[in-house]
């Protein structure tokens, strides 16, 4: 890793903070319950008085540089993963440990998953598939900040996956806008659920580290939760790769907490695919 990343890294935290923290108040994320705007049918409009915005911390400054006028990078053809064994030193390589996401997070139990990917059937409850052809290797990590001070614990998750071509990884992003619309309540099991789900792609001209991104929001709600909890989760291309973070909100995180640990870790593993890719 260069001298330069921990700078290049707060530059691409800011302006995936700041493109998140726009989109969460059009999609209504960081209200109260019952005043949530809708992303479609022209049901409600953003508050004049809501506000995502993210810290002071998360701007630029003269340290850190100015943010790049547009996304701007292209993978080396011959660093593109072909193979399922390439692939799966990208993921592995492109992962967050605990300590790389924020000081203080811990492993989840269980803490990866590989060589399968979610799927959201017609029932809406999500489940694990083998890889299908398109799909050369996707790997999960979960990792969660501790309950402390009063707040809960917080729970994440990190997936990189390679496709074999860009177009299908194309295509699995504008198909994923879609499982918000077709499944607004989404089960995952052990008694976890999500609802009120919306998601939208950020304007390109917004996505300063990626080819496109993603954002989707709504409440989450399991056991331990304490009723339902703010839910966000990001999605973004460079090429054939594709990176994902979810976080599920717990009592005393507000969502701009959710939006900036998702920033974050997004932000991070994108430099990742890129030094892989470069």
């Amino acid at each position: 890793m260069s001298g330069q990343q921990p700078a290049a890294q707060r530059r691409r935290t800011a302006a995936l903070c700041a493109a998140l923290a726009a989109t969460a108040v059009l999609t209504g994320c960081g209200k109260g319950d019952g005043e949530r705007t809708t992303a479609k049918g022209g049901e409600g409009s953003p508050s004049p008085t809501a506000s995502a915005s993210p810290s002071p911390s998360a701007s630029p400054s003269p340290s850190t540089g100015a943010l790049p006028d547009a996304y701007d990078f292209t993978p080396d053809p011959e660093r593109v993963p072909k193979t399922a064994e390439r692939a799966r030193e990208l993921t592995r390589n492109a992962a967050l440990e605990p300590a790389d996401w924020t000081p203080g997070m811990v492993r989840h139990d269980p803490y990866e998953v590989a060589g399968s990917r979610p799927l959201l059937p017609d029932s809406c409850t999500w489940t694990r598939t083998p890889l299908p052809d398109g799909m050369l290797d996707s790997y999960t990590r979960r990792i969660d900040l501790p309950a402390k001070d009063g707040k809960g614990r917080v729970q994440g998750s990190l997936t990189v996956t390679v496709h074999r071509t860009e177009a299908l990884a194309d295509r699995e992003m504008k198909d994923t806008v879609q499982e918000s619309f077709r499944c607004p309540v989404q089960q995952l099991g052990g008694g976890q659920r999500l609802d009120g789900l919306m998601s939208m792609h950020l304007d390109p001209k917004d996505v300063k580290n990626a080819d496109a991104t993603l954002f989707e929001s709504g409440k989450y709600t399991g056991p331990g939760s304490g009723g339902p909890q703010p839910y966000v989760w990001t999605k973004s291309r460079i090429g054939s790769v594709t990176t994902a973070v979810s976080v599920k909100g717990a009592k005393g995180h507000t969502v701009s907490d959710l939006i900036r640990l998702a920033a974050e870790a997004g932000a991070k593993l994108l430099y990742r695919v890129e030094l892989e890719l470069k």
